[in-house]
């Protein structure tokens, strides 16, 4: 046997949608329950009409969203399937070459299996349960810290204001008190598994080297580099990264005439994106490497936000080559010349 049955899947909170790819011919199955009944379901469905195709592999395409994905894909690993998660715009572009308008789930899921036919994207080893874990904690308590920033605002822009009833204040304390102690539950959980887990502790030592990589920034970038590593069977390059991550340059332009400011393509997590930058913002300060490269850019007439934007992307690049290569940070090889 040879050749894969290509399952697209579109995914829910309380459930999900599929349908079959195999060259020209489509197949819709349905829906299904998001939990490991509806999984067992979708997998006898694909797994009979694999046997009944003579194909040897089942290649599972859907977008990430938002951790709904997350038990299906562990199902699928399980399964010795092969799984992909393209980015969605690069899939929603494709799809619009191709001429599909309507957005039903129906829809999507034969698009999503049309496009893993077509394109055939690589597709994605499973990563390590801690990387998960570490990914999820640091989501959690990106939460809970936007959560009570809003709590704290509300809380302190009631404060001496007439006419508030003394329960809403109360009320604020006592949600605010409960999330400060979630985020410290948090963080004591993020500390645990940052120090058991060997690969976290060395590499966390030495991206934290880094000019514009601190506290903040360090754990994020390390689960991306994990990300792209996996993603890549190791053989990704920083070009691909900053793609990865939505931080190359996207020029616009169309025929001789139409030109717009270059920007940057955002396609990837907008956190790491906004963390990144922040940590240029920092870095550029500092008597480093970074603050050299920003004001020769800065000389060069760039923006300061444009010049900001590179330093953000040049953090990513020497953050992937320190981790890939499992090296140190050595200053003295990214000096710019004045």
């Amino acid at each position: 046997m040879s050749g894969k049955l290509v399952v697209g899947v579109d995914m829910s909170k309380k459930d999900f949608v599929a349908a079959t790819r195999v060259g020209n011919q489509e197949k819709q199955l349905g829906k299904f329950n998001n939990e490991s009944s509806g999984f067992a379901e979708l997998h006898e469905q694909v797994e009979e009409q694999r046997r009944a195709e003579g194909l040897s592999e089942i290649h599972l395409i859907l977008e990430a969203t938002g951790g709904y994905e997350a038990g299906l894909v562990a199902h699928a690993y399980e399964k010795g399937w092969l799984v992909s998660m393209p980015n969605p715009k690069q899939v929603r572009d494709w799809a619009k070459g191709m001429g599909y308008r309507a957005k039903t789930d129906r829809v999507d899921t034969r698009m999503l299996a049309h496009y893993g036919q077509a394109v055939a994207p690589p597709a994605r080893p499973q990563l390590p349960a801690e990387v998960s874990e570490l990914d999820s904690l640091l989501k959690r308590r990106l939460d809970l810290e936007q959560a009570l920033q809003k709590e704290q605002t509300r809380l302190s822009e009631m404060q001496g204001r007439p006419g508030i009833a003394l329960p809403v204040t109360q009320s604020l304390q006592q949600v605010s008190k409960a999330l400060a102690q979630a985020l410290s539950e948090i963080q004591s959980a993020i500390d645990r598994l940052t120090q058991s887990y060997e690969p976290f502790a060395e590499q966390q030592q030495r991206l934290l080297a880094l000019p514009g990589v601190g506290p903040k920034v360090v754990l994020p970038l390390l689960v991306k580099l994990f990300q792209w590593s996996n993603l890549t069977q190791g053989e990704g390059d920083s070009q691909g990264l900053t793609s990865f991550v939505g931080l190359h340059p996207q020029p616009y332009e169309s025929g001789t005439s139409v030109r717009r400011q270059p920007g940057i393509s955002k396609m990837g997590d907008s956190e790491i994106r906004r963390l990144l930058y922040m940590g240029a913002l920092g870095g550029v300060h500092g008597n480093n490497p970074l603050k050299a490269f920003y004001q020769r850019l800065i000389g060069r007439g760039k923006a300061k936000k444009v010049a900001l934007v590179a330093s953000a992307r040049k953090i990513l690049v020497w953050a992937w080559t320190i981790f890939s290569r499992n090296i140190a940070w050595n200053p003295d090889l990214h000096q710019i010349a004045s």
